[in-house]
């Protein structure tokens, strides 16, 4: 069974910078994109950042210029990198895989993690 497990949150303080890190675990052969997506109290689930296959990148306009999403290829792993960090940032912040390849190459089409709480606050 493939899963995503999410680490890195936590209580930050406003201008500060935080790390997340995801890592799929089980036997995952490929995996297309990988994303982080969060949601505010109230509010959808949005998309923060996503790479593909070949490192492309797409970020949400709102932490465009401040944050950097990364991949290790090899461990199925995506990070998210956020800097200068506003209240607004605050939010469950969970990571996202499509198009996973796993046991005799089937197909998982989408797996979300548990979530992770980001809280930006003095």
């Amino acid at each position: 069974q493939v899963q995503l497990v999410e680490s890195g949150g936590g209580l930050v303080q406003p201008g500060g910078s935080l790390r997340l890190s995801c890592a799929a675990s089980g036997i995952v052969l490929r995996v297309d994109d990988m994303a982080w997506y969060r949601q505010a109290p109230g509010k959808q689930r949005e998309l923060v950042a996503t790479m593909n296959i070949v490192g492309s990148t797409v970020y949400a306009d709102s932490v465009k210029g401040r944050s950097t999403i990364s991949r290790d290829f090899a461990k199925n792993a995506v990070d998210l990198q956020i800097d200068s960090l506003k209240p607004e940032d605050t939010a469950v912040y969970y990571c996202n895989a499509v198009a996973i390849r796993t046991t005799g190459w089937k197909l998982l089409d989408s797996i979300w993690g548990q979530g992770t709480q980001v809280t930006v606050s003095a």
